[in-house]
């Protein structure tokens, strides 16, 4: 079996993501450091209570609900800012099985050191894919952009997460690394902090193949 980091390395200079040293071998006898991570920085997991979908928090999403199948649809192609509609799922739309997760591969983590970009132009899902998602019983979506929907429109935003964290679709966003996964299929986890109450929470998102 090979494994496939997904994650983005959390450093200073990302949205959310400041570190304070704190001890020194020199002064203290040991190197630590204080990490003050915003909830929703790099790669990460939503929680329903992130936009009141419901009330569970971070640390009560059962884990075995963070791994499992999933498919890999390619969207190398999709221009910026255009929505993920249902039809750019092509024949994994037929395949998918309930309980099965989605990882939209648009390549959109090269733009990550852009932040304003990377925040502001990418590929949103549509809230007809996110209905879709719901009916069918996804698992979980992963998709690399740092939101499945416009951060820009609270309206869209909210109404994506809302049918998405509502419908028990458990959404990662943050992704990375996703076009070294070969073939249309892995086996996909994404292990959150255990945080109490969390409305999200960085996670380590990885994939799991046949090493041929």
């Amino acid at each position: 079996m090979k494994i496939i980091d997904l994650t983005l390395t959390l450093q200073p200079g990302m949205r959310g993501v400041e570190f304070e040293t704190k001890y020194t071998v020199a002064r203290d006898g040991w190197n630590a450091r204080t990490l003050h991570l915003y909830s929703h920085c790099g790669t990460h997991m939503d929680a329903p209570l992130h936009f009141e979908a419901s009330e569970q928090t971070i640390d009560h999403i059962p884990l075995d609900r963070c791994i499992g199948k999933a498919w890999v649809v390619d969207l190398s192609d999709l221009p910026p800012k255009t929505p993920i509609e249902v039809s750019h799922l092509g024949d994994i739309a037929e395949q998918l099985q309930t309980g099965e997760a989605l990882l939209l591969r648009t390549l959109w983590s090269r733009h990550v050191d852009d932040a304003q970009y990377y925040r502001d132009h990418f590929q949103p899902i549509s809230p007809e894919l996110a209905r879709w998602m719901v009916k069918h019983g996804v698992r979980m979506v992963g998709v690399e952009p740092p939101s499945v929907a416009d951060v820009n429109d609270l309206a869209a935003v909210t109404l994506v997460h809302q049918i998405l964290l509502g419908g028990d679709v458990i959404i990662v966003e943050g992704l990375t690394n996703l076009d070294a996964i070969p073939g249309s299929s892995c086996t996909f986890a994404a292990l959150p902090l255990k945080i109490q109450g969390g409305d999200g929470a960085p996670c380590r998102a990885f994939a799991m193949v046949d090493d041929e």
